[in-house]
């Protein structure tokens, strides 16, 4: 089957209070707790932006070369995904609209490109 990535971007989200970052936390732990039962969730997490990004990573010359925080300055980051495996596109619709609802913000999904044979 294939794989979805649905994430959303940090910039997406307006500012929340605690209050309601909890329950919003705890609306999405229920649709992925779904997605467990239904044999479907590979992987996830959220609560990820600007703050948590550690460093940077390129090659030159063969080597790795390390710079603190984001590569580039962008207001954009990745606020948090999951990754499902489901049978269709059809399927990977329905589970991000779940976690759309839940979350009330938006979100993106990629189809992972099967493998080459």
């Amino acid at each position: 089957m294939p794989q979805y990535l649905i994430a959303f971007n940090d910039e997406w989200v307006p500012p929340h209070t605690h209050d309601q970052l909890i329950d919003k936390r705890d609306r999405s732990l229920a649709v992925l707790d779904e997605m467990e039962q239904a044999g479907v969730f590979v992987f996830g997490n959220g609560g990820i932006d600007a703050s948590t990004a550690l460093f940077s990573v390129e090659a030159r010359e063969g080597q790795p070369v390390f710079t603190d925080g984001p590569f580039v300055e962008t207001k954009e980051h990745l606020g948090g995904f999951t990754v499902i495996d489901v049978p269709d596109d059809e399927a990977a619709r329905d589970w991000a609209g779940r976690l759309a609802v839940a979350l009330d913000w938006p979100q993106e999904v990629h189809r992972f490109p099967g493998m080459p044979e």
